[in-house]
C-alpha cells in the first residue's frame, strides 16, 4: 500500500469527520470495549498499515496461525462441544454425564466440588457444607470408578477442571483406564494443572509455589512418557478474567504462566517438543464480541513466535496455540436470567470466529445453582445452532483483513508484549506474584468495571437498565440434597473399612519417600490410589515435607 494511497484516505476520512460533526452527534456514551479500551468511530487502511499479510496474518495452519491452527478449522471438523458438569455424589454425575453425551455431548468436563478441589476428603471438619454442592465428590480411586462406570475412556477424551491435587485425579483416571482395560497410551484428555493462575486469581492454592511447579513437572514428564495423548497442562486465563481482569491482562497473563511452565520443564531437561504439543489453553469469552475475537487470534501469534523464536522449538506442533474457551460466567445476571441465553450465545459465536478447539457454554441458571439438565440442554443446542445453522463455519476466519480487526489485535499483541516486559523486570512470574503484581492489576481493573456500573456509564440489561418491578424466579433450580454428605462420608468409611491398610500405609510412605528424594510423584500417586488412598491422605503427606502456602498481605 503506497504512501499516496494513504494520505488520500488519511485526508478524505478528516475530510468525513468534518462532515460528520456538523450533519449528525453521536448519542451521550462512552464507546469502549468491556475492558475500557476506547474504540474510533471509523476504522480505515490507515490503521492497520503496518500489518504485512505474510508476516501477521497468513494462512490458516500456518505460521504464526493468526487465522487457526488448522488449514481447513471447521471445514474439516467441528469443535469439541464440552459441557462442564459435576455435583453430588460420583454416581449423580454419572448419570448426567450420559445424558450429555446421549445428547450429543462429545467430550466431558469434570467439575469438582471445594474439598476436592483442596485436597481434602469429605469427612474432614473443613468439608462441612460443601460436600458436592459446586461439583461431584470425589475422595478415592473408589468415586472415580464410580463417576466413569459404563462409559468406555477409550471412546470418549475427558476434561478435569483441578489444580492442586490436579496429579492425583490423573492417577485416579489411569487406574480406572486400567480397570477398564485401555493402556495408558489410548487415554485422551486435559488436565487444568495450572497452579500458576491460582496464586493470582482462583487461590485454590495449597503448596508454595516451587513444591507445586515441581509436581506439575512430574506430571508432564510423566504423561509425557506414558500418556501422549494427555494434554498435560491447560493454562487457564478463564479464572484470570473472571476474577475481574480486562481482555489484555487475561491474554498477557495467561501465556506468561504458559511460557513459565516451559521454562520449568526445559529445565528439568525435557526437549520441548516432546512435552509442548500436549500443552493446551483454556480462555474466557467475554460479552465484547470483536475485543475476544482479536484476544483470540493475537493469542495464536504471540506463542508460535515465542516457541519458535524464544524456546527454539522446531516442530510445528509446539508453535501451535491449542485452546478450550468457556463463555463468561461473570456476565451473567441473576436478574432476568434468561437474557444469559443470549449472552452466552454472542459469546460462543466469539470463540468460534476466534477459532477454538473446544467449547463450553454457560447455563442460564449459573448465577443461581448448579446447571439444572433443562438449563443445560438450552447451553448444548445453543453450540448446536451456531455449528449447524448460522452458517459461520463455512469460511475460516471472516475477519482477517477488516481494518478494525486487524487494528484490534495489533493492539492486543503490542500491549500484551508490554506486559512481558514488566514481569519479566520483576523476576518472572513466581516473583511478580510475591510482589502482588498480578492480583493488585486485577483487582484494579475489576474495581473500575464495577464502578462504571455503578455510575451507569456501562449498561447491563436488567441490573442498572431495563430493569423490571417485582421480578420472580421463574426458572428451575437444580438443589442438592442435604443427605448427599451423609452418604457420601457413609461411602467413604465403607472403603476404607475394606481396603488393606498395610498397603495403604506403604504406599504413602513410599509418597513420602519420593518427595524428599526428589524423585517423580506420579508413579507413587498411582500406588497409592490403587491402594484406594484418600486425596487427603496423600495431601497430608506432602503438605509436611512442603508446606502449606500462605498468601502474603498486599495493598
Amino acid at each position: 500500500m503506497n504512501n499516496g494511497y494513504l494520505d488520500k484516505v488519511i485526508a478524505q476520512k478528516k475530510q468525513w469527520r468534518e462532515a460528520k460533526q456538523q450533519k449528525t452527534r453521536d448519542r451521550d456514551a462512552k464507546f469502549v470495549t468491556v475492558s475500557s479500551e476506547p474504540i474510533k468511530d471509523l476504522y480505515t487502511p490507515d490503521d492497520s498499515q503496518d500489518v504485512d499479510f505474510f508476516e501477521d496474518i497468513g494462512f490458516p495452519g500456518e505460521f504464526p496461525y493468526t487465522r487457526g491452527i488448522h488449514h481447513n478449522m471447521y471445514r474439516g471438523r467441528l469443535w469439541t462441544m464440552r459441557q462442564f458438569a459435576g455435583f453430588g455424589m460420583a454416581k449423580d454425575t454419572n448419570e448426567r454425564f450420559k445424558y450429555l453425551l446421549k445428547h450429543g455431548q462429545d467430550g466431558l468436563s469434570v467439575a469438582f466440588d471445594l474439598p476436592t478441589l483442596m485436597g481434602v476428603d469429605s469427612d474432614d471438619p473443613k468439608s462441612e457444607g460443601e460436600v458436592g454442592t459446586c461439583g461431584v465428590a470425589i475422595d478415592s480411586l473408589a468415586d472415580m470408578e464410580v463417576l466413569f462406570e459404563g462409559i468406555p475412556l477409550d471412546k470418549i477424551s475427558t476434561s478435569m477442571t483441578i489444580n492442586s491435587p490436579a496429579a492425583i485425579l490423573l492417577a485416579f483416571y489411569i487406574c480406572v483406564a486400567e480397570k477398564q482395560g485401555v493402556p495408558q497410551e489410548k487415554l485422551r484428555g486435559t488436565l487444568q494443572n495450572d497452579i500458576l493462575k491460582e496464586y493470582t486469581a482462583q487461590k485454590e492454592f495449597i503448596f508454595p509455589p516451587e513444591p507445586s511447579m515441581r509436581i506439575i513437572v512430574d506430571s508432564v514428564e510423566y504423561c509425557t512418557k506414558h500418556v501422549p495423548m494427555w494434554n498435560t497442562i491447560s493454562i487457564s486465563g478463564y479464572h484470570i478474567r473472571e476474577a475481574g481482569s480486562t481482555a489484555v491482562q487475561e491474554l498477557a497473563f495467561t501465556l506468561a504462566d504458559g511460557f513459565a511452565y516451559v521454562e520449568a520443564c526445559i529445565e528439568r531437561g525435557l526437549d520441548i517438543d516432546e512435552f509442548a504439543p500436549r500443552f493446551s489453553h483454556f480462555f474466557n469469552s467475554h460479552i465484547d464480541f470483536f475485543e475476544e475475537i482479536a484476544k483470540f487470534r493475537a493469542a495464536r501469534r504471540i506463542y508460535a513466535k515465542r516457541m519458535r523464536y524464544k524456546y527454539g522449538a522446531k516442530n510445528e506442533k509446539s508453535w501451535k496455540l491449542r485452546f478450550h474457551t468457556q463463555t463468561a460466567g461473570c456476565s451473567l445476571t441473576g436478574q432476568q436470567p434468561e437474557n444469559n441465553i443470549i449472552r452466552t450465545a454472542f459469546e460462543a459465536m466469539a470463540g468460534v470466529l476466534g477459532g477454538t478447539q473446544s467449547l463450553h457454554t454457560n447455563s442460564l441458571d449459573e448465577t443461581w445453582a448448579l446447571p439444572s439438565e433443562y438449563a443445560a440442554k438450552i447451553a448444548l443446542r445453543t453450540q448446536q445452532i451456531i455449528a449447524y445453522e448460522t452458517g459461520v463455519v463455512n469460511t475460516i476466519d471472516p475477519f482477517a483483513g477488516s481494518y478494525f480487526m486487524e487494528s484490534l489485535t495489533n493492539k492486543m499483541e503490542q500491549e500484551a508484549e508490554e506486559y512481558f516486559e514488566r514481569i519479566d523486570a520483576l523476576g518472572g512470574v513466581i516473583p511478580a506474584i510475591e510482589k502482588g503484581f498480578f492480583q493488585r492489576d486485577i483487582a484494579k481493573a475489576a474495581r473500575k468495571y464495577q464502578d462504571e456500573i455503578e455510575a451507569k456509564d456501562r449498561l447491563i440489561v436488567g441490573v442498572n437498565s431495563h430493569k423490571e418491578k417485582d421480578e420472580k424466579l421463574d426458572i428451575p433450580i437444580l438443589r442438592i440434597d442435604e443427605k448427599v454428605t451423609k452418604e457420601q462420608i457413609d461411602s467413604l468409611n465403607k472403603m476404607k473399612t475394606g481396603r488393606n491398610q498395610v498397603s495403604v500405609d506403604e504406599s504413602l510412605n513410599q509418597l513420602r519417600e519420593a518427595a524428599r528424594d526428589g524423585s517423580n510423584l506420579m508413579p507413587r500417586f498411582i500406588e497409592c490410589a490403587k491402594a484406594y488412598a484418600t486425596i487427603g491422605e496423600m495431601i497430608d503427606v506432602l503438605k509436611v515435607e512442603f508446606g502449606v502456602y500462605k498468601e502474603p498481605i498486599i495493598f
